[in-house]
């Protein structure tokens, strides 16, 4: 039988987070580096050189792991990564857009400002790509002050870093997964980053292993096929019953929130006014060039310090699935989902106005409709 193919590589951030799912859900998949096929076939039928990508036996390829993780769970898979409860599944969404809005920096900052003092394992993991090591490692240590990692930043990145594990070291105390015993797409959007860089790299890793071995632990749980509960009894591998929310999470989501804003507040704005300026048409392509991100720079702060933050509209497609959960739910349910948010500074999420839409269409994000 033919296999899926998982193109990606060891130290890919979301290569990490679409293996781990593809395991956890027993599908069959080989790895593969960006190889010949995928030079010739791949990069010219999705636009750019980008990883991950799967291809499916029926010629299918889905690019960007939001994407994978929903073709696989329209398809029907044995474990599915989204909460029935409203207030679990609309965590788990917040929990997917910190790991990118937040701990990209972080994944960032750890594995090239202590470049030096992991040279070699850097070396190693990068040469196994294609292109010069030389000038891949130079081009992603070039993203740092775009993503908000600049020497001013350092100290409150890594201050960040450490109470983050210690939010998490208390929760997996008790549990398992973000939401019981099994992972929602909250565990896997966090795992990309603490495991690919922040729990694979030495000096990050190192720092993990000490401070938060539970933390660590649940990097290898993500990783195994099974749920991997030896240590929790007979923890049901299932989703907490009746969408209850661990107390351990309250802090967690507090954190998040401290972190999240003024961020988002600075780009959505930047946001308005770039619509109003551009006028973007519907169904358009938000950038001129598929490998390009960005659309512009805004000054923002993160833990008090001020950068200058890109601004990516892909993040607008991840926040929006928070909102279009939210909007989905009966008025009991939203009011049970917002009081909670409101209690841990979380509300702002559903209550900022975005002006437009982000789709993904054909591998690359585009204009929706005006909001």
């Amino acid at each position: 039988m033919e296999q899926v193919i998982l193109y990606g590589a060891p130290h890919s951030l979301y290569t990490g987070k679409t293996r781990s799912y593809l395991r956890k859900q027993g599908i069959a998949y080989v790895e593969r580096a960006a190889d010949p096929r995928f030079r010739a076939e791949i990069v010219p039928a999705i636009g750019r050189a980008i990883i991950p990508v799967v291809a499916l036996p029926d010629g299918t390829i889905v690019q960007d792991t939001a994407d994978i993780l929903d073709h696989f769970e329209r398809a029907g898979v044995r474990v599915s990564a989204y909460p029935a409860g409203p207030r679990q599944r609309i965590l788990a969404h917040i929990a997917e857009l910190y790991a990118v809005v937040v701990l990209t920096r972080h994944a960032m900052h750890y594995r090239w400002s202590y470049a030096g003092e992991q040279e070699r394992f850097l070396i190693y993991a990068f040469a196994g790509g294609s292109g010069d090591t030389d000038a891949v490692m130079a081009r992603m240590r070039s993203y740092l002050p775009m993503l908000g990692v600049t020497p001013a930043t350092i100290a409150a990145i890594e201050e960040s870093y450490l109470s983050l594990l210690d939010l998490l070291e208390a929760h997996f105390a008790a549990h398992p997964y973000l939401l019981g015993g099994q992972p929602s797409i909250g565990d896997y959007g966090l795992f990309g980053p603490l495991f690919a860089h922040l729990g694979r790299d030495p000096a990050p890793a190192d720092i993990m292993k000490r401070r938060a071995p539970k933390v660590f632990r649940w990097v290898e749980r993500m990783n195994a096929p099974d749920p991997d509960l030896p240590e929790y009894g007979d923890y049901t591998p299932a989703f907490l019953p009746g969408d209850e929310i661990p107390g351990t999470l309250t802090p967690l989501f507090r954190h998040m929130a401290d972190e999240l804003f003024p961020e988002l507040t600075d780009k959505v704005a930047m946001m308005c006014r770039y619509v109003a300026e551009v006028d973007p048409q519907e169904g358009a392509p938000v950038t001129d060039k598929p490998h390009r991100r960005v659309i512009g720079s805004v000054e923002t702060a993160f833990r008090g310090v001020g950068f200058d933050s890109g601004v990516q509209p892909y993040i607008f497609y991840l926040w929006q699935r928070i909102t279009d959960a939210f909007d989905a739910l009966a008025a009991p349910e939203a009011k049970e989902a917002r009081d909670w948010l409101e209690r841990v500074g979380l509300a702002p999420l559903l209550d900022a106005r975005r002006p437009i839409r982000v789709e993904r269409r054909n591998h690359i994000e585009v204009w929706g409709r005006r909001l």
